[in-house]
């Protein structure tokens, strides 16, 4: 179990941290910025955790709304698992790969596996898409979009230095954005919400200054 008795130490008023090695780097090395992104998405899969729990589960009747209730289960126990791998994963993105200490947790291959086969569970469920969708819809459903796309720039950030990683970090972040895509269609799908799709450019309307002007008129 780890015991933290003090945060502030001082060591970085000068921009620069300790790898888990124990070397020293500056704070705007490419290994910190990687572990930092990586935190970024683990703390807005908690954003999505919240979101999902607002969700109300009970009918104005006070009746049970099962749907709900399951999406909140598996959310529930999926990201909380993901939070902790995640946390695992940051660890060992904060030292190069010849230097992990035999003691840390690493990411697996049934871990990554495992993504993909919950994929497969929540896609059987699914259309076939037809059109990109656009990311926006309810709070959980926006809150996924933003932790999808900013787990694509953790991944574009550790391409940067992936001969200093084990290949498998790589394979499991490339997994785990497409697994929060397909979340985000599976969700959206159990709440009966509707996917908003990319509109092509000749029938978007026009603008809405027309609009503004005709609201302006009526006030």
């Amino acid at each position: 179990m780890v015991r933290i008795t003090k945060v502030h130490t001082g060591g970085g008023d000068l921009g620069e941290t300790s790898l888990v090695d124990g070397s020293r780097v500056a704070k705007s090395d490419a290994r910190i910025e990687i572990v930092g992104t990586c935190d970024e998405v683990n703390a807005l899969l908690g954003n999505v955790l919240m979101e999902a729990n607002r969700l109300s589960d009970t009918h104005a009747d006070g009746g049970q709304r099962v749907t709900v209730r399951r999406v909140k289960d598996v959310c529930s126990t999926a990201i909380g698992r993901l939070q902790s791998e995640l946390f695992d994963l940051g660890a060992e993105l904060a030292c190069p790969p010849d230097q992990l200490p035999e003691f840390m947790q690493l990411i697996d291959q049934q871990d990554s596996d495992r993504l993909c086969n919950e994929m497969d569970a929540w896609n059987e469920e699914l259309e076939p898409l037809e059109s990109f969708i656009l990311p926006t819809g309810s709070a959980p459903i926006a809150a996924m979009h933003l932790a999808r796309t900013v787990t694509r720039r953790l991944e574009r950030s550790m391409v940067g230095i992936k001969d200093e990683m084990r290949p498998l970090t790589l394979q499991y972040v490339n997994r785990l954005s497409d697994w929060i895509f397909i979340l985000t269609r599976w969700v959206s799908f159990r709440l009966g919400e509707d996917e908003t799709y990319w509109t092509p450019k000749g029938k978007r309307e026009s603008g809405t200054a027309d609009m503004t002007r005709r609201q302006n008129a009526n006030m």
